[in-house]
């Protein structure tokens, strides 16, 4: 197990390393000039483009400006925001909560739908209740989230006025109104790791309940409920549990769209604030700790396959 662990991690921090240089070359393809919009007033003087170029590093060569990047980032400096001056580290604090929060939230709401919708339409197989739970579930699949999102302001805000349109409180200033600005971008965000959880678990079920331990347990006359529960679901989570991991990292990825419509400053609406003010800093920062998630999160998925599968810790 430890050597598995060690070999995990020798793979990742070479990925790591490319990503970080692809996160910084790609930056330099951005349309525009930051030093014109820092500039303000005075970007038709050139000395004082010049003056910014020299202390942003502009005028440096791609490779030096990379290395000098890459050596802050490796004590946790991940300079500072030319557009607001504040730490980029201190502006990721700051937002990772928020999105963490949503994540959680739209995860169980895709658990709580997802996994039980899975299974009754694999004990109901080609079943009307089949049929309808597959259809509702390509719906979430399809469903863009911002049309989605759309919908539910107009239905619950404007029409019915039972949730805030946008928004965001602070879970521990006020729990009641926290819930009530996040549960319908959860919802939106939920809904399609939902429909993804579903087909998954519906998949692996189907193979479960076809395996011959299955059919021995219903000759010793076990009740359905019980075969299903403890026989079938617990070999099927196997795969499911690896696919959550990645699904929840994709949430904290992907919800810059939502978190646009809605108006949540998390991590999504600090990246395209950063983007439209071409503040490369922010947008590095962002970008590579969302990275890190994700290569953390597959490091996790990977263990948590082998805590359940006994077959994996014996290979």
């Amino acid at each position: 197990m430890a050597r598995w662990f060690l070999r995990r991690l020798g793979q990742i921090l070479p990925t790591l390393l490319i990503l970080s240089f692809g996160i910084f070359a790609l930056q330099q393809l951005m349309p525009g000039d930051p030093a014109l919009i820092l500039a303000g007033e005075d970007r038709g003087d050139p000395e004082v483009l010049a003056q910014i170029r020299a202390e942003l590093m502009l005028d440096r060569p791609l490779l030096e400006q990379y290395f000098h990047w890459l050596g802050r980032v490796l004590v946790g400096d991940f300079g500072f925001s030319w557009r607001i001056r504040e730490p980029v580290s201190q502006l990721i604090l700051s937002k990772l909560p928020v999105t963490a929060q949503l994540a959680s939230m739209s995860f169980l709401i895709a658990l709580v739908i997802g996994i039980p919708a899975g299974v009754l339409s694999a004990v109901w197989k080609d079943k009307p209740a089949d049929w309808g739970i597959n259809a509702v579930a390509l719906f979430g699949i399809s469903t863009p989230n911002f049309w989605l999102g759309i919908m539910m302001i107009m239905f619950f805000s404007v029409h019915l006025g039972w949730l805030p349109p946008s928004g965001y409180v602070p879970l521990w200033e006020d729990p009641v109104q926290s819930l009530a600005t996040t549960i319908m971008p959860a919802f939106v965000l939920g809904t399609g790791v939902a429909s993804v959880l579903m087909r998954h678990t519906r998949a692996a079920m189907l193979t479960a309940l076809a395996q011959d331990y299955v059919r021995t347990a219903r000759a010793k006359g076990l009740m359905e409920r019980v075969v299903v529960a403890r026989h079938a679901l617990r070999n099927a989570l196997i795969p499911v549990v690896t696919l959550g991991t990645i699904e929840f990292g994709r949430l904290l990825a992907g919800a810059v769209l939502t978190e646009q419509i809605f108006s949540i400053p998390g991590f999504g609406k600090l990246v395209v604030d950063a983007v439209f003010n071409r503040d490369y800093p922010v947008v590095q920062g962002v970008v590579l700790v969302t990275a890190l998630i994700f290569v953390t999160l597959s490091l996790v998925a990977d263990i948590l396959a082998m805590l359940v599968n006994p077959r994996l810790r014996a290979a």
